[in-house]
């Protein structure tokens, strides 16, 4: 388990997450002296950064089973000169510039982002059929080797209101969603405002989500405060909350550690399952 950025509040849920008894033996990675002083930018970030990277080759080397690590500040990394858009994107060069995937789930909610942390205008232009269609199967593979869903019922959320009712309001969903859900043998492109209340009622196993706010509203609404980030694609289990660093109630003793602790029990589910078929 990597801290996070030690100026945050990731020491503090990690502790207050292990408070309970874990099926698991975990090991930390990181961490900042209390008594210490704060870390600059750099300090912060060259420390998340070496410490996600240490749990993630540990990991690689097969010396821990999953990893999971705390909030971390992308200024940070970036200012440490780690240039990548998130954590993600940073294991995904570790295990070697691989295809990764981003899911968050909550409850029986399971949301997979097709982009991730672009602008609107930015992530508008990067939806394409390829990039759904790579994004989907990474999250079936995922969902039969991890959860152990044998027929993974994937859902696809439209880009324009209404699915962009037949080009009246955009032809993506048309153009470049419709063939990607037929690839995928997918539903959709579904509407953003009833797609993932059908998948809270079971009817799916994971909706693919376009761009980044649309997916991470939909989990943090069904389930704040428990949310789990996970990424799909990586040779191990990596889980993290879906909080940021909060550097504002830092060091105040009141953050709330339900995500940290859900990343915890699921990263241990998930190896559980994993097991399973060779055990």
């Amino acid at each position: 388990m990597a801290v996070g950025d030690p100026r945050g509040i990731g020491p503090e849920v990690v502790r207050k997450a292990l408070r309970q008894p874990l099926e698991a033996d975990v090991r930390i990675v990181g961490g900042w002296d209390d008594g210490a002083k704060a870390p600059s930018d750099l300090e912060a970030g060259r420390a998340a950064a070496q410490n996600i990277e240490a749990a993630a080759r540990l990991a690689l080397s097969g010396e821990a089973d999953a990893i999971v690590t705390g909030p971390v500040n992308k200024l940070a990394l970036h200012a440490a000169g780690y240039r990548f858009p998130g954590v993600t994107e940073f294991l995904a060069h570790i295990a070697g510039d691989i295809p990764v995937a981003m899911m968050l789930t909550t409850g029986r909610l399971r949301v997979v982002l097709v982009t991730t942390h672009l602008s609107l205008r930015d992530a508008i232009a990067s939806v394409t059929t390829e990039r759904v269609v790579e994004a989907g199967r990474i999250a079936t593979d995922a969902l039969r080797q991890w959860w152990g869903i044998a027929s993974p019922r994937l859902a696809l959320c439209a880009l324009n209101p209404h699915a962009g009712e037949s080009g009246l309001f955009g032809d993506e969903d048309d153009r470049l969603l419709r063939p990607a859900a037929t690839a995928l043998d997918a539903a959709g492109p579904l509407p953003a405002d009833t797609v993932f209340v059908r998948a809270l009622r079971g009817e799916f196993d994971a909706v693919l989500a376009p761009y980044h706010d649309v997916g991470m509203t939909a989990v943090k609404v069904s389930g704040f405060g428990t949310g789990v980030n996970v990424t799909l694609g990586l040779p191990f289990i990596r889980t993290s909350p879906d909080h940021g660093t909060a550097f504002d109630i830092a060091g105040k003793g009141i953050a709330d550690a339900g995500s940290m602790r859900a990343s915890l029990e699921l990263a241990v589910q998930l190896v559980g399952a994993r097991r399973q078929p060779g055990d």
